[in-house]
This record gives structure tokens, C-alpha cells and sequence, in this order.
């Protein structure tokens, strides 16, 4: 990525956090441009920034300026995406109102690209009407506004006004700059594994930590698409803009796929959903004995093939084939089995790409071709396999 970000930072106590925003963004590839109020400088060094971004950090209206350009209007042309944050109420005012007394505010009324703005305040200041109504008039204007978040604030009062931690504000930036082209399509995705509880304490589960699962639904939703994602139990955070349905079971998650499916245009099976399950529940822990214990397990049922037999032409059915012998071979016989469009195969042999692993290696197979992709960062590789199947 080699995009053109500018840093509007005004100043709010919270400033301190888009230091590690612009940190970041940087080792993202983009170039960061930071434009700070007055205000905002009292708060963070200018300095502070140049050092992490290596690029210009401006702070005055009537300043040297190396280019023959005006200076607000090449910072204007030159950004292909605004992040104001923390953006403070007098600021939202202003920007709301139209007023142009410094720099920041007079880039941001030259500016074509999109804006992200992030008020951070008091929570009675963030609730009062006047706020509110300014935000709604950036938000009618264009501005996209990430809403605060809740906590205790630094001016001792507990609620709503916290700016977002600087991983959250990367994502809004991140998803901003993403090519829209699976807007207006519904996409299902399951993740992670499924537990089966043997008594209270006790479950049967597997290795998978559903961070597959999860990087498609990541750049499914970076892509403008509309993304449920029914998942068993992980560790992991909830994409942006992702509908996030959590199971335990194999039989919550079938309940939970088969209501998802009939409206979904693609449906990517990457859970690792447990194929027994107990045949009996015991109510009360089991006790050690000193004799072996014997465990009856039944079948579950195999939610890909149920959707390979009531998939419709106009859906995109995808499933997973983790595999530890003859790949290929056995991952074609589950495409056929399953009536499946196509399935991702991966050998679980290779410790490099065994569960829990952030990379991964995987062939695409459909009834006619296969395309292998090499080892890869599991988020670069969702997007590739969206590449793929559109």
C-alpha cells in the first residue's frame, strides 16, 4: 500500500494515542502526513510525529513553505483518505459550520478525498445536543464518524467519549481505502471450531483457532460486503462491520448457517465443526474411576453437504478441506461429495501451516481447475482468495 493518509489532530487529551496510529500506518506503507492544531501541539510534540512518520508534520496557516504550491491546497490534493482524531467539540463545530481559521480546518475545506473523523470528549459534553447535531451535519456532509468508545475518561467521569484504541482506528482507515467490489452482496462465513460437551467441565473440541474464519470475513467487510459470521468459541476480536453469531456446538452452528444461508450470495465454510459428538450428556461431573472409561459418540450432521444439496444457481458455495494425506486427492472427493463449488485444501501436517498458524498454504479446487497459492499471511491470502472467486 502506498496511499496518501493525512493525521488531523486537534487538541484533546488523547492525542497522545495517534502517535501509534501514525506508527502503524507507516509500517502499513503509507505515507502519513500529520497536520496538528495549536492546541494539539500542547498535548504532543510535532517532532514526535516526524520521527515515526519521516514525512511533513504541519502545525501553522502562514508558514515557509518549500513548494510552489499553496500550502493547503497541495496537503488537500496530495491525501487520498483524512483521519481527524481526537477531534474535540470545538473543532467538530467549526468543521460543521464551515470556519476556516487554521490550517487544519481550511485543508479540510479544500479536501476531495474521504474523511473519518473521531470525536473524543467528556461524555456530557459528547451527549449534548449541540455535539450531536453538529456530528449530524458532518455525517449528511460526508464525514464518516467513529463512534467513541466507553470507559473511564480522563477527566475522571465513566461513559461514552473515549477516543477508539489506535488497532481500531487503523481498521476504519484500512476498510476506508479497500476496494469496494463485493458491495451489495451477503456473505456467510463459519469459523473456528465447535465444542461438545461430554458433562459440565468436560468437551470434546480441536486445534482450530478460526483465524481463517475470521480474515475472510475481514476483507469480505473491507470490501463492502454484508458479512455474517458464525463462529465457535475463539480469542479473536470481531471485524469491523462483521455481524458476528456466536455457537458452541455443531448443532448451534448448523441452526445458526442453515437461518443465514438462503440470503446469503456466497457461503464460506472454514469452521472446523466437529464431526461426533456424545451420544450421552452427563448432568453432573464425571467421576475418575479406576477402570477405563468408554465414551459413545454419534455422528453430527455434515453441515456443508445439507448446503451443497439445498444450494440454489445464483450461490457461491465454498468449503474447507484440511487434510494430512493425499491433499489433492482426498479434497476432490470431498468437492464431489459435498456438491460444493469449490474447496480450499490445506495440509495440517505442515507445522508451518497447522492450526493456530497466522500463515497459510492452500490449493482452490472447483470442478475443472485448481490454482495453488504459496505460503502467505492469512489476511493477504483471504483477500486473494476474494480475488479468486469473484
Amino acid at each position: 500500500m502506498s496511499a496518501n493518509i493525512t493525521l488531523g489532530v486537534t487538541g484533546g487529551i488523547a492525542a497522545y494515542k495517534m502517535l501509534s496510529v501514525a506508527s502503524k500506518l507507516t509500517k502499513l506503507n503509507y505515507n502519513v502526513y500529520t497536520v496538528m492544531t495549536e492546541a494539539a501541539t500542547k498535548f504532543v510534540s510535532p517532532l514526535a510525529f516526524h520521527s515515526i512518520t519521516h514525512l511533513d508534520v504541519e502545525t501553522e496557516l502562514f508558514s515557509s513553505w518549500s513548494s510552489n504550491e499553496v500550502k493547503h491546497i497541495e496537503l488537500a490534493d496530495k491525501s487520498e483518505l483524512f483521519l481527524l482524531a481526537p477531534a474535540t467539540a470545538n473543532f467538530i463545530a467549526k468543521a460543521a459550520a464551515g470556519i476556516a481559521d487554521d490550517l487544519l480546518t481550511t485543508v479540510i475545506l479544500a479536501r476531495q478525498a474521504p474523511i473519518l473523523i473521531a470525536p473524543s470528549m467528556n461524555v456530557h459534553m459528547f451527549e449534548n445536543e449541540v455535539v450531536q447535531r453538529n456530528l449530524n451535519n458532518l455525517e449528511e456532509l460526508g464525514f464518516k464518524i467513529i463512534t467513541p468508545g466507553e470507559g473511564y475518561l480522563a477527566c475522571g467521569y465513566t461513559g461514552k467519549g473515549r477516543l477508539p484504541e489506535p488497532d481500531i482506528l487503523v481498521e476504519h482507515v484500512e476498510k476506508e481505502l479497500t476496494k469496494k467490489d463485493l458491495q451489495d452482496k451477503k456473505i456467510l462465513i463459519s469459523a473456528g471450531p465447535t465444542r461438545e460437551a461430554i458433562d459440565p467441565v468436560r468437551f470434546l473440541s480441536n486445534y482450530s483457532s478460526g483465524k481463517m474464519g475470521y480474515a475472510l470475513a475481514k476483507a469480505a467487510s473491507y470490501r463492502g460486503a454484508d458479512v455474517s459470521l458464525v463462529s465457535g468459541p475463539t480469542q479473536l476480536q470481531t471485524p469491523l462491520g462483521v455481524n458476528k453469531i456466536e455457537v458452541e456446538t455443531a448443532s448451534e452452528m448448523e441452526t445458526a448457517i442453515l437461518k443465514e444461508f438462503k440470503e446469503a450470495d456466497i457461503t464460506i465454510m472454514a469452521a472446523a465443526v466437529a464431526d461426533y459428538t456424545p451420544k450421552n450428556y452427563n448432568k453432573e461431573k464425571l467421576k475418575k474411576r479406576d477402570a477405563e472409561l468408554k465414551l459413545e459418540l454419534k455422528r453430527t450432521t455434515d453441515i456443508l453437504k445439507e448446503l451443497g444439496a439445498k444450494k440454489r444457481k445464483d450461490q457461491l458455495l465454498v468449503g474447507f478441506a484440511a487434510e494430512s494425506e493425499d491433499l489433492i486427492k482426498n479434497a476432490r472427493k470431498k468437492l464431489a461429495s459435498k456438491k460444493a463449488d469449490y474447496i480450499i485444501a490445506n495440509d495440517i501436517s505442515d507445522k508451518n501451516i497447522a492450526f493456530a498458524s497466522d500463515k497459510n498454504k492452500i490449493t482452490i479446487l472447483s470442478q475443472n481447475s485448481s490454482q495453488a497459492m504459496p505460503l502467505e499471511n492469512k489476511e493477504d491470502l483471504a483477500h486473494k482468495i476474494f480475488d479468486y472467486l469473484i
